[in-house]
């Protein structure tokens, strides 16, 4: 395998790398190793919508089982005359 060494990292970019590797309980060198295949490759590790970011972020609370209210006929609109 390849190796690959990058000189004048901003502090803050590091930080945030390392932040954001101990988020997904990763090594920072493995975070770097998946964002780099993902920038090459067009792949998102990430949730693909809004629904989807939405269940796994609360998945693990159990659902939830709402009541509808019954449907009704609709109501005549109003008269503006």
């Amino acid at each position: 395998m390849a190796s690959i060494t990058i000189r004048n990292l901003d502090d803050d970019i590091k930080t945030r790398l390392r932040v954001r590797a101990a988020e997904h309980h990763r090594s920072m060198e493995e975070e770097v190793r998946i964002i780099l295949r993902d920038a090459v490759t067009g792949r998102r590790t990430g949730p693909r919508n809004l629904a989807t970011f939405t269940r796994e972020c609360f998945a693990s609370l159990g659902g939830v089982e709402l009541e509808l209210p019954p449907r009704g006929p609709m109501r005549a609109p109003p008269d503006f005359s």
